[in-house]
């Protein structure tokens, strides 16, 4: 069987401390993905952090739900990020998820998955996928996924802020590494004796010096 749709695989939260990863797959034909590119469609990073990024994100995914042939997500829990994390299996995690979301989908003749050190052994399971790094500038299906992965890790940060929001105020930084998150992180163990559950506890906590995995991608 040929077909001419191309999966577009990418992630969003590899790096933060704080809430959950996302992956996600997106199967273009050609057709949407000329209609997507024409409307933006890029890799989410490009877009920035701004609350003004993150509707436009939000937006676009919209827009890739509405025109892809299927949309894939699969979320990774603080719980299971640290198990990994512990075992130094985080790309493995990343691997298998992807496997999950490849299975899900239809028939395409084309898979591109975004990070070739990550990817590439996925290729002797599945010959017609390419493991590229920037995948995003390869195809727009991968850039699709992009969006929509970053989009729905959006959305789950923000369901976290507004627990927080009445008893600490904003929760800025989007649970990464940095200044803010570090402060609501170091106020909430000085309030309740201990890390929040939406933290991920094999991430150094606070003031460890702060490793590569941990920075954004």
């Amino acid at each position: 069987m040929t077909t001419d749709l191309v999966l577009g695989i990418d992630e969003a939260g590899r790096g933060p401390a704080l809430g959950p990863m996302v992956l996600a797959a997106v199967a273009l034909d050609e057709k949407a993905a000329g209609l997507l590119a024409s409307q933006g469609v890029r890799d989410s990073k490009a877009f920035g952090s701004s609350i003004r990024a993150r509707r436009t994100r939000a937006m676009l995914k919209k827009s890739v739900q509405e025109l892809a042939s299927w949309v894939g997500l699969e979320v990774c829990s603080v719980e299971t990020i640290d198990e990994y994390v512990r075992r130094r299996a985080l790309n493995l995690l990343e691997r298998e998820r992807a496997v999950r979301l490849i299975e899900r989908a239809p028939v395409c003749g084309r898979i591109v998955a975004d990070g070739h050190g990550l990817f590439s052994q996925l290729a002797s399971r599945y010959p017609h996928l390419e493991a590229r790094d920037r995948g995003e500038s390869f195809h727009t299906a991968v850039a699709a996924a992009s969006i929509c992965a970053k989009a729905q890790r959006d959305s789950l940060f923000d369901e976290i802020a507004q627990r927080y929001q009445a008893d600490f105020g904003p929760l800025r930084g989007g649970g990464y590494v940095n200044p803010r998150t570090h402060a609501f992180v170091a106020e909430y163990v000085r309030r309740h004796g201990h890390l929040p559950p939406e933290a991920r506890v094999s991430w150094p906590w606070p003031g460890d010096p702060l490793p590569a995995p941990c920075r954004e991608r």
